[in-house]
C-alpha cells in the first residue's frame, strides 16, 4: 500500500524526524522499516535544495518523504511541490478558513490556487503534465495541517471536514503554549483540546497524527490510546546525542575519569 492509501484507511503508520542537512541521515532511515521519513523545514537550516537531495535519498530506498514547510510560505511550498514530494505538513493552522487556504496552495484550479510548473512531480516530462493537472496531483500527495493552536482545535470539526485534507497532526507543545501553559502537554486543558481534534478527525474519517521527539513506549502508547494512528517520533540529532553521551560515559568509566 502507498502512504496515501494507509492514511486514507487510518492505519497505524510510523515516521521519524530529519532535521540535519546531510541526506545520508534520510538514506539510513529510509532503509529501515519506517512508513515515511519526515523532513522539517520549519525549524531547521534546510532550504529547497536540501529537500531535493533528501527526496532522492528517500526514494532511492523506496520510501515516501513528507515535508513540514515553514509557516505560511507560498514560495518554498511551491518549490518543493514541484519536486514530487509524497506529503506536506502545514504548521500553525489557525482555523478552517486558514487551513483551506493552505490546502489550496497544493491544488490546481478549479480545486485550488497552485500555479502550473511541475518538474520532478512529472519526472521532467516523462509523465504527461496535462494529465497531472487533473487527478494525479490530487491522488499522489498526502496533505496535513497541524492542530497546534487553540483556535484550530476549537474549529477542528470544520478543519477535519475539508475536502482533500488527509489528516490533522497534533503539535502538543505549541498547543499548550497557545493556552498559556507551554510544555504542559498532558495537562487537562491541553488534552481536552487534543481530544476535540482527534474526535473531529474520527468523525470525518480522517487520520490523526502527532509529532513528538519522545521515543519511550509509555508516551507513544498514550498517544495511540488517545486515537492517534500516525506517530512521527524521535530526531536524528537526538539519536546521535543519546548514543554519544552513553559512549562518553562508558569511556570515562573505563579510564576512571
Amino acid at each position: 500500500m502507498t502512504l496515501k492509501e494507509k492514511i486514507a484507511a487510518a492505519l497505524p503508520v510510523c515516521g521519524v524526524h530529519v532535521n540535519m542537512t546531510d541526506p545520508i541521515v534520510t538514506e539510513i532511515f529510509a532503509n529501515l522499516d519506517y512508513d515515511y521519513v519526515c523532513l522539517d523545514l520549519e525549524h531547521t537550516a534546510m532550504d529547497a535544495a536540501h529537500v531535493h537531495i533528501h527526496l532522492l535519498a528517500a526514494h532511492s530506498a523506496g520510501k515516501p518523504l513528507v515535508v513540514r514547510v515553514p509557516q505560511d510560505d507560498l514560495t518554498i511550498t511551491k518549490k518543493i511541490l514541484e519536486m514530487g514530494i509524497d506529503g506536506i505538513i502545514f504548521p500553525m493552522a489557525k482555523d478552517a478558513k486558514h487551513a483551506k487556504a493552505l490546502l489550496d496552495m497544493t491544488l490546481y484550479p478549479p480545486h485550488g490556487t497552485r500555479g502550473c510548473g511541475p518538474k520532478g512531480a512529472v519526472r521532467y516530462g516523462i509523465d504527461n503534465e496535462g494529465e497531472y493537472y487533473k487527478q494525479p496531483h490530487i491522488e499522489k500527495l498526502c496533505r496535513f495541517v497541524q492542530i497546534e493552536q487553540e483556535s484550530a482545535a476549537l474549529d477542528a470539526e470544520n478543519i477535519a471536514a475539508l475536502e482533500h485534507l488527509d489528516g490533522c497532526i497534533l503539535g502538543m507543545y505549541d498547543l499548550s503554549g497557545s493556552i498559556g501553559r507551554p510544555g504542559e502537554i498532558f495537562c487537562e486543558e491541553n488534552l481536552a483540546l487534543a481530544n476535540k481534534a482527534i474526535n473531529a478527525c474520527k468523525k470525518s474519517g480522517k487520520s490523526v497524527g502527532v509529532m513528538t521527539f519522545a521515543i519511550d513506549k509509555e508516551t507513544m502508547k498514550r498517544y495511540y490510546d488517545m486515537g492517534v494512528n500516525m506517530i512521527t517520533t524521535g530526531a536524528d540529532y537526538d539519536f546521535i546525542l543519546r548514543i554519544a553521551r552513553e559512549s562518553l560515559k562508558t569511556m570515562k568509566e573505563v579510564f576512571g575519569k
